[in-house]
């Protein structure tokens, strides 16, 4: 159950590793726009279910913090982002975005009935290194005049990790709710992109097809997947393997001819990739001592 409950959790890191890609292929959309048409399609799917089995809508009725955490962790996410992106360059907003992964691995250890490891933590640190060397890959300068953007993408990490930690204190709850924390994102990106951006449409089929594809999987179904994979899975490995989302991310991009292989980006894989099985080590060989 927890070893089917974990892979479920890895496959939204595959979906997000398309993240990228599909945002590329969708045209000049600015981002609270294609985050506001994404997050509504993603709602779709769950919509559709309570139609056609509306008992399911009591998922719905939930305390406040529950969806004070839903929403907080994706739009607050997307918003933190978004904000660290226009107030940094992307490269060292990237890099310090992508410390949620450790900051869940490390966080795992306040959680009833979980053990940080060594192999946890080195784990993490293995594919802290490796996102490190794709995302600086041609340097990384830390300017204090970009402080608002660097603080905003600290915080956003650290949402994400958050949310992703306070949703196992969740673990009683259907992931069927996540359908309302999509709509709720919808809707506040949708007040933000009319607040603040000009509004502009997909001008291909191709495009279109990009959005709509964002909206089924990396920031529709992915949200659901990982859901289930921190309440039910092993958290301290999904923490660990989040860093394989930045390496299939490039490697997709180089797929199709977006960029090219490096001999970086060839020590990233090594990096994310051992350091992914060495967190995982539990799972994949078994634990000889329970207790230790």
């Amino acid at each position: 159950m927890k070893t089917r409950a974990t892979l479920i959790g890895f496959s939204a890191i595959l979906m997000w590793s398309v993240l990228a890609l599909m945002t590329a292929a969708s045209g000049t959309m600015p981002p609270f726009q294609l985050s506001a048409i994404a997050f509504a399609i993603g709602s779709l799917p769950g919509i559709a279910l309570f139609i056609v089995r509306p008992e399911r809508l009591k998922a719905l009725r939930q305390p406040p913090k529950v969806w004070i955490t839903g929403i907080a962790g994706l739009f607050g996410y997307h918003f933190l982002y978004f904000t660290a992106l226009r107030n940094a360059p992307a490269v060292e907003a990237g890099l310090i975005a992508y410390l949620w992964p450790l900051f869940i691995v490390v966080g795992s250890a306040l959680l009833p009935g979980e053990r940080l490891r060594w192999y946890h933590l080195a784990g993490a640190l293995a594919g802290l290194g490796g996102t490190a060397l794709i995302v600086g890959a041609k340097g990384v300068a830390f300017d204090p005049a970009y402080t608002i953007g660097y603080l905003a993408a600290f915080l956003c990490a650290f949402t994400w990790a958050g949310y992703s930690l306070i949703s196992r204190h969740f673990d009683a709850v259907s992931t069927d709710v996540v359908t309302g924390f999509c709509l709720a994102t919808a809707i506040l990106s949708l007040v933000c992109h009319l607040g603040l951006e000009a509004t502009v449409w997909p001008e291909t089929s191709g495009q279109w097809a990009a959005v709509v594809g964002l909206g089924l999987l990396p920031v529709g179904l992915a949200f659901y997947a990982w859901d289930y994979g921190v309440k039910n899975g092993d958290i301290q490995i999904l923490g660990a393997a989040s860093y394989a989302a930045p390496l299939l991310s490039t490697l997709n991009l180089i797929i199709f001819g977006f960029g090219e292989f490096t001999t970086m980006i060839g020590l990233s894989c090594v990096l994310i990739t051992g350091g992914a099985v060495l967190a995982a080590r539990d799972m994949l060989f078994g634990r000889k001592n329970a207790s230790t």
